[in-house]
């Protein structure tokens, strides 16, 4: 309650944490210098802050004359964070201490929908059980998330962690997340049926610390915002392209959510002929262009988006020529895009968004010509990372917030 002495103590050590966190190692009379707090109340909330292990003392300053004060640090190691990328192409995997610096990372082969089915762990199979000297935690009946657990397993212990070290996990998912309940209203393919299983609530029993969870694109965009191409961008967008389209929407800081979490679904958009935005720009969009208008059905059966870049970058006509029809259908997207929210700037990301080198020039030339609303246009700095990295962002978020109200089990 406001007013209390405990209320009191936690603003104070809120505001010592923050000042650490923002200007590294101070001593305590710069602690009290930079807060405005007392030096009795701050060596009062730096003990208790030790205690609790969310500060440390590293040393000694190097000052001139006198004593040497001791420094307070934050104990970017006092706990870490997790995010979890499960793309249609890779699951990715990031570790993160306090302090966002991600200190382990993996990536793993994509969702097979068999393993919704067939999958059966033999790494975990009781709650508490210590496999070589780590414990595990309980773990969940549905097959794809043992198989995830058992991931985040293997690389708490190649890093020397263990469960009771994670505080929160952040899951990135490519589909619609309900903002209040966690539930998924819809999910892309290959993942269609699985809904249930990757709700909040079904992470929130399969794994032993907090979770979050939202869009993948919402994600790559608070990535892009905190470590990447838009760090302290007011108003932008994050499109991205790849197996399927989407767009994540910051103002301020903040992620755009919308009613039943829709803001960005730009799949559902249609072009001047009445397609869906998402099945004229994905992946498989672009091979039927390709398919459709220059090799006349002499395309190689396993091309990839990838080939067709490549194509463009060797100088191919067919390849440049469609690459010109394809980006002229982006800039009309992103030109309805822009003509409504004005954004300042727009991050292209995805597997195909990220080719900036043939993608840009081009789109560059159109909003110069074509759009009442000129944003700069560029690509992502993260590229594949950039949805697990906003996961981590998330997580951290939540978790730092936990520590401020004192509410996270210590």
């Amino acid at each position: 309650m406001a007013g209390t002495p405990q209320y009191i103590r936690n603003l104070n050590e809120n505001l010592i944490m923050d000042a650490l966190i923002t200007q590294g190692s101070m001593s305590r009379a710069d602690i009290s210098r930079q807060t405005g707090l007392s030096k009795p109340t701050v060596s009062s909330a730096v003990e208790h802050l030790i205690e609790r292990n969310l500060v440390k003392e590293t040393g000694r300053a190097d000052n001139a004359q006198g004593r040497k004060a001791t420094l307070i640090q934050f104990n970017e190691t006092a706990y870490y964070v997790c995010g979890i990328d499960i793309g249609a192409t890779r699951i990715r995997i990031a570790l993160s201490d306090l302090n966002g610096q991600i200190i382990a990372y993996d990536t793993y082969p994509p969702i097979d929908p068999d393993q919704h089915v067939q999958f059966n762990s033999a790494i975990v199979q009781s709650s508490g059980k210590v496999e070589g000297g780590y414990e595990t935690s309980v773990v969940s009946e549905v097959p794809v998330l043992r198989l995830l657990h058992s991931y985040v397993d293997q690389l708490l212990q190649k890093n020397r962690l263990q469960w009771s070290d994670l505080r929160c996990i952040g899951f990135g998912i490519p589909g619609v997340v309900l903002p209040v309940s966690g539930k998924i209203s819809r999910i892309v393919d290959p993942l269609a049926g699985m809904e249930q299983d990757f709700s909040r609530d079904a992470l929130a029993r399969a794994f032993p610390c907090d979770i979050m969870l939202d869009n993948d694109v919402n994600l790559a965009a608070l990535g892009e915002y905190r470590k990447g191409a838009a760090m302290n961008s007011p108003l932008f967008i994050f499109f991205s392209i790849g197996a399927g389209t989407g767009a994540g929407i910051m103002v301020q800081g903040h992620l755009l959510h919308g009613l039943g979490g829709l803001t960005g679904e730009v799949a559902e958009m249609r072009m001047q002929d009445g397609r869906r935005l998402e099945d004229v720009l994905s992946a498989d969009g672009l091979i039927s262009l390709a398919k459709r208008h220059y090799l006349k059905g002499l395309l190689s059966s396993d091309m990839q988006p990838e080939d067709i870049f490549a194509a463009t970058r060797s100088g191919e006509v067919w390849a440049i020529s469609m690459m010109k029809e394809y980006s002229q259908m982006i800039a009309s997207a992103l030109r309805q895009i822009s003509t409504l929210l004005a954004p300042e700037l727009i991050v292209l990301g995805g597997g195909i968004g990220g080719n900036g080198d043939v993608l840009l020039p081009l789109l560059r030339k159109a909003v110069a010509e074509q759009f009442p609303v000129q944003p700069q246009l560029i690509c992502s700095d993260l590229g594949e990372r950039a949805v697990v990295t906003g996961a981590v962002q998330v997580a951290l978020q939540h978790t730092l917030m936990k520590l401020k109200q004192g509410t996270t089990e210590e």
